[in-house]
C-alpha cells in the first residue's frame, strides 16, 4: 500500500514538474526586471526606403499654381502619382528628374526634395512622402495568417502578431523567424525568442516593410500532422481492401 502511495506521489510530482516547464514556454516577455533596469535603448531612425517601394510625394506652397508641376496625378483620376523605386534606388520625379532615394528615410527624402526645389520656388515648400505598399506578412502557427497593410508605416513584432490573431497553442514562442530583405536585396533570417523581455530591445523588434514573420510549429503539431496523415492512409487502404473483398465475393458466388 505504501509502495502504491509513493508511486502515486512520484507520478504527481513528475506531472507538476513537466507542467511547470511547459508553462515557462508560454508567457511572452518574461524577466521584465532586466529590461526595466538596463540602460540600453533602441534608437529609432525611421523606415528606410528600399527598391520596389511605391511612394507618393506631395508638394505644397502658398501658391498652388507654382507647386502644380511637381504634383502629378494618375490619368482619369484624382489619385496622386505613385513613384516606383527601381533596383538602383532611384525615382523619376517631375522637373527634377532622377533622384536617388534608396536607403533614405522619409524625412531625409523630404529634405532632399525641398533643397532641390529651391531653384524653382521662392519659398520653402512643404513636402510629404508616404510609402504606399508598406505591408508585412505573418505565417505559420497563428490564428489568422496573411499579409497586412500598415497605414501608419510603423509596427512592431507583437503588434504584427496581434493583427494575425496571436500564436496558436502549437506555436513556438522561443523560435519565431523574421525574414528580412536588405538594401542589397539579400535576405536574412533572424530567430526571435518571445519569452525573453530583452526582445523589445532588439533592432529587429521594430518591423520594416515587406518583413515576413514565421511562427514555427512545436513537436506536438508535427506529431498530430503525422497521425492525421497516417490515419488517412490507413482509412484509404482499408476502404480499398473492403471494396476488393466485396468484389471477389460477388465474382465467386
Amino acid at each position: 500500500m505504501k509502495k502504491m502511495a509513493g508511486l502515486t506521489l512520484c507520478l504527481l510530482l513528475t506531472f507538476l514538474l513537466v507542467s511547470c516547464q511547459a508553462y515557462k514556454k508560454v508567457p511572452y516577455l518574461q524577466d521584465t526586471a532586466f529590461v526595466n533596469d538596463t540602460e540600453q535603448s533602441v534608437h529609432q531612425t525611421g523606415v528606410k526606403v528600399m527598391p520596389k517601394d511605391l511612394l507618393t510625394i506631395a508638394v505644397s506652397c502658398s501658391t498652388p499654381e507654382l507647386a502644380a508641376p511637381f504634383n502629378l496625378v494618375n490619368s482619369g483620376t484624382d489619385a496622386p502619382q505613385q513613384y516606383l523605386v527601381d533596383n538602383q534606388g532611384n525615382i523619376n520625379f517631375p522637373v527634377l528628374g532622377e533622384i536617388h532615394v534608396g536607403g533614405l528615410t522619409k524625412l531625409e527624402i523630404e529634405n532632399l526634395i525641398i533643397e532641390k526645389l529651391k531653384v524653382y520656388l521662392k519659398e520653402a515648400p512643404l513636402v510629404t512622402v508616404r510609402i504606399v505598399n508598406y505591408r508585412i506578412s505573418v505565417l505559420g502557427e497563428v490564428a489568422s495568417p496573411g499579409s497586412f497593410v500598415v497605414s501608419n508605416e510603423k509596427i512592431n513584432l507583437l503588434e504584427a502578431l496581434a493583427m494575425a490573431g496571436d500564436l496558436t497553442i502549437y506555436g513556438m514562442r522561443d523560435n519565431v523567424k523574421l525574414i528580412r530583405t536588405g538594401q542589397d536585396n539579400k535576405q536574412e533570417i533572424i530567430t526571435i525568442d518571445l519569452n525573453k523581455a530583452e526582445t523589445v530591445l532588439s533592432p529587429y523588434y521594430q518591423l520594416q516593410q515587406n518583413d515576413i514573420i514565421y511562427v514555427t510549429p512545436n513537436k506536438t503539431k508535427a506529431k498530430n500532422s503525422d497521425v492525421g496523415t497516417s490515419t488517412g492512409l490507413w482509412v484509404s487502404a482499408t476502404s480499398i481492401l473492403v471494396s476488393l473483398a466485396n468484389l471477389m465475393i460477388t465474382i465467386l458466388r
